[in-house]
């Protein structure tokens, strides 16, 4: 019995993990798109439309203030976008060789043959190669916003739509890159066993739900600028 527990425990707790996740995430996308402003990101995407409306309200500093700021994220997001992919092909070598040599196998509780390793390495892999090109996207239309942001003429009504759709499409790449990471986060612990990689998962959901869902309608841009 206790064999078969052990066997078969990653068919049950790993499944359960990744579902509590994706249903999670299925939830705060519902909330996005209908409720955008009871979501971190909708309220990061109101506020970055404000943000480049007041941007582009006066020309001179505030456009250079504006590039600068734009610029901090391409490379935030392609120092991320770098990490990712060294990552991608270094700890899941590191980890799978990590129980053998640093890490009894005989405390992990759950299935330890090749295969299962091989799938788990193959799962973080795929979760920071998904990452990399988030955050690739991400970098793309940061830059694509430089060029619209420093355009001579763009306060106009229709340019001004197409930085304020770069800017938050970028946020948005950059928002599903560090989802991936964490996804990866959950299956590096998976190497540990399933019931780390389980605990994780919803403790996880748990500090996202705080993070992502809003309670005040209060803290946005738009208040503290209505205040001056």
């Amino acid at each position: 019995m206790m064999d078969f527990k052990k066997e078969f425990i990653d068919v049950v707790l790993v499944p359960a993990g990744l579902l509590i996740m994706l249903i999670y995430h299925l939830f705060l996308l519902y909330k996005y798109f209908h409720q955008p402003l009871s979501t971190s990101m909708g309220y990061e995407n109101n506020d970055q439309r404000i943000w480049v409306t007041k941007i582009l309200e006066v020309q001179g500093d505030n456009v250079s203030r504006g590039l600068g700021v734009i610029s901090s994220n391409t490379s935030a997001a392609m120092t991320l976008a770098s990490i990712s992919l060294t990552l991608s092909s270094l700890i899941g070598v590191w980890i799978s060789n990590l129980p053998s040599k640093f890490f009894p196998i005989q405390m992990i509780y759950g299935n330890t043959s090749p295969s299962m390793n091989s799938i788990k390495y193959i799962c973080l892999l795929t979760s920071f190669l998904l990452a990399f090109s988030f955050f690739v996207q991400s970098a793309r239309h940061f830059i694509h916003s430089n060029y619209l942001l420093s355009t001579p003429g763009v306060s106009d009504k229709r340019t001004v739509k197409k930085v304020e759709r770069a800017v938050q499409r970028g946020s948005e790449f950059w928002a599903l890159g560090l989802r991936a990471l964490y996804f990866g986060l959950n299956i590096m612990l998976w190497f540990f066993g399933p019931i780390p990689m389980f605990a994780s998962s919803v403790l996880m959901v748990v500090i996202l739900y705080c993070h992502d869902i809003r309670k005040s309608e209060y803290d946005n841009l738009h208040d503290v600028l209505l205040i001056y």
